[in-house]
């Protein structure tokens, strides 16, 4: 009992940094969105065959997108909400230039009943960082 009273900041420190480690897996579950990282998400398309959402607008996605990506504008997406049922049960990773507008996006996704929602984390710009390729129009 006295290891207890003695080292009640070391305990609480471990239980902290433990917490904060789970945290990420507590933020996805809840949420029902996966962070992928550029590397995660080829994995992603190459293995369960993800189909990929661009939510920028369509003249960012002329200078560039991932090949195969279907473009939705995020202020275009819930009116067009029937062209991705299809994707509803299947993976899918949605991005946009820098992150922000596609965790909007699959936000609005998720309370579509979307499943498996993937959010590339960083956007393109982490996926050109990455040095993996895009195609233009």
């Amino acid at each position: 009992m006295n290891f207890f009273a003695d080292n009640v900041l070391l305990i609480g420190l471990a239980l902290g940094s433990g917490l904060m480690l789970m945290w990420p897996l507590l933020k996805k579950s809840a949420a029902g969105i996966a962070d992928a990282s550029p590397a995660e998400a080829v994995i992603l398309m190459n293995r369960a065959h993800a189909a990929v959402l661009d939510v920028r607008e369509a003249t960012e996605f002329a200078q560039g997108h991932i090949q195969g990506a279907i473009n939705i504008p995020l202020s275009q997406l819930e009116a067009r909400l029937p062209e991705l049922t299809q994707y509803k049960d299947k993976a899918l990773l949605v991005h946009c230039q820098g992150g922000i507008r596609s965790g909007k996006a699959c936000s609005l996704l998720t309370k579509q009943q979307f499943t498996k929602l993937h959010n590339l984390r960083g956007g393109l710009n982490a996926w050109t960082q990455a040095k993996l390729p895009v195609v233009k129009d």
